[in-house]
């Protein structure tokens, strides 16, 4: 048995039930079997295997995983009692060379058993079957071509949007007509082409038909006869099948031969989406695991070819309140956005939406891109989220750290200036820490204030609660006076008062609290605590 790469079977088992903590060795390592390490049995395990630690929780699976990497054995799954056992665990299982796999607390060991047996028993079968004693269905090139050879025709594998997915393989004597030849060439039908069939209700035959439907010639258009079926997945679409006649006659048997090619490649592009779904859980889940912290950079860096010492960046945008919106429409506009805008200045962006906010790693940037470049970036996504969706965006721009492992730092760094606008304490909704330095310090120390009230001078407290019991805006004047150093004037033209309702208000707050603001540390406080929220 060849075995099955981890990286297919973390993508069958899913999220769900286990999620990847270090794999030393990448993700193609070939697993061959599954064995059951019990607590009571000496560690042992054999070349391949995946060992499932029952009962060994935490850092009682150390043995385990030691005796793995000894052995050269694929990977060991464990369940863990609490996050901080994992660094212990991945620590080891990156010294013995053995991947780690961390088993959902309430998953049952059995049912982990029984599914991977089953994957590794289909991977005897990678080209899978279509019914009993069917043959091997291959990809849809390999189908495209036996189509061809059953019908006698061209023929063309295409999806809902007309975009070519395959085609069988023409010789100098096959008579392409233009339809296909543009098609193959642009990789999807052309336009006037595609209006013409729209016209004569192809596509709406197709659509109510369980058969194949035929397309007469028409020579004045470059177009041959045609054969066509849908290719469905119960009641969804899921694309056609085209066979263009060539020099000679399609075989009688072409509508036949069509109907159970639609059948194959129907199960064909359903387990692509499925993998394709698969391997995007599994991309997701190995960043946000990065951008947090708990998955190291080689897992993602395996995963899709990355090269860890390349400079990377992380862009962190958080959707403003959106009134009368719903927030998870908004949420999935605004990443969908954001997702468009990015790609399109960095072929490798990945996006991790996590809770309410999105996060874009940038890696492999170029040395030396200047930071205008990222806040030009930016600043584009923004302002087609306010144009287009009429959603407002913040975005904070983490810094370019020298290679993957430094993510999480890039990610913190970001997450401090949204932080800081979030509590109303950054002006711009674009901003690097460069920009910002003193307002998110001070955001941080607010932040401080406000989680401990041991902290807070109560001579402050009693000044807000006075006005909020008496309607009065003492302490409002009181942190006007001292934003303008003691100029009244400016302070009272900010409030939109006279200077001298300014001055009674200054010195009743003093009289009723005992502060004396001629002392700096009395001012000091002040300007800080009387920028909470009520």
């Amino acid at each position: 048995m060849t075995g099955l790469p981890l990286r297919q079977l973390l993508m069958s088992l899913g999220e769900p039930l286990v999620e990847l903590q270090a794999a030393p060795a990448g993700l193609d390592v070939p697993v061959r079997h599954v064995s059951i390490l019990d607590p009571e049995d000496p560690p042992t395990a054999a070349p391949g295997e995946l060992v499932l630690a029952i009962g060994a929780r935490g850092r009682a699976a150390l043995p385990a995983l030691r005796a793995a990497g000894r052995a050269r054995a694929a990977a060991v799954a464990v369940k863990l009692d609490g996050p901080g056992q994992a660094d212990a665990l991945r620590e080891a299982a990156t010294e013995a060379g053995v991947a780690l796999l961390s088993v959902r607390r309430e998953t049952r060991w059995e049912h982990l058993d029984s599914l991977a047996r089953t994957l590794l028993s289909g991977a005897e079968d990678p080209e899978g079957t279509v019914g009993p004693g069917a043959p091997a269905t291959g990809d849809l090139f390999s189908l495209a071509q036996t189509v061809a050879v059953l019908t006698g025709g061209i023929v063309s594998i295409e999806d809902t949007s007309s975009r070519v997915l395959a085609y069988s393989r023409t010789s100098e004597t096959d008579e392409v007509d233009d339809l296909r030849r543009l098609s193959i060439l642009g990789r999807q039908g052309p336009e006037p082409y595609l209006a013409k069939l729209r016209e004569w209700g192809v596509f709406s035959h197709l659509r109510g038909s369980e058969g194949a439907i035929e397309i007469a010639a028409h020579p004045e258009l470059g177009i041959r006869r045609r054969l066509a079926i849908a290719i469905r997945s119960g009641a969804q679409p899921l694309g056609t099948i085209w066979v263009q006649e060539g020099s000679a006659p399609l075989a009688g048997t072409a509508e036949q031969a069509l109907i159970g090619a639609a059948r194959v490649a129907a199960g064909q592009l359903v387990r692509r989406r499925r993998e394709l779904s698969a391997d995007t859980r599994l991309t997701q889940t190995l960043l946000t695991g990065l951008l947090e912290g708990s998955t190291g950079p080689q897992s993602l860096a395996t995963h899709l070819g990355l090269d860890l010492r390349r400079p990377a960046t992380v862009l962190a945008y958080a959707p403003a309140a959106t009134d009368g919106r719903d927030a998870e429409l908004s949420r999935d506009e605004v990443t969908g956005l954001i997702s468009v805008h990015t790609a399109a200045r960095h072929r490798g962006a990945l996006l991790a939406p996590v809770d309410s906010r999105v996060y874009v790693l940038l890696p492999e940037l170029p040395p030396g891109l200047p930071p205008a470049t990222l806040r030009e970036w930016t600043r584009e996504t923004v302002d087609a989220a306010r144009g287009h969706l009429s959603i407002p965006l913040r975005a904070a721009i983490g810094p370019t750290v020298p290679g993957l492992a430094d993510v999480p730092a890039s990610r913190a760094q970001a997450d401090r200036i949204l932080d800081a606008m979030g509590r109303g304490g950054v002006v711009p909704d674009v901003a690097a820490l460069q920009d910002v330095q003193a307002e998110v310090l001070v955001s941080e120390v607010l932040a401080l204030l406000q989680d401990r009230p041991e902290l807070r001078d109560p001579r402050l407290t009693a000044l807000t609660a006075y006005d909020a019991r008496h309607h009065t805006r003492l302490a409002e004047s009181v942190l006007a006076y001292l934003d303008a150093l003691g100029e009244v004037r400016t302070a009272a033209d900010a409030l939109h008062i006279h200077p001298n309702t300014l001055r009674y208000r200054v010195r009743r707050a003093e009289r009723l609290t005992g502060l004396d603001l001629s002392q700096p540390q009395q001012r000091l406080l002040a300007m800080l605590q009387l920028r909470l929220p009520d």
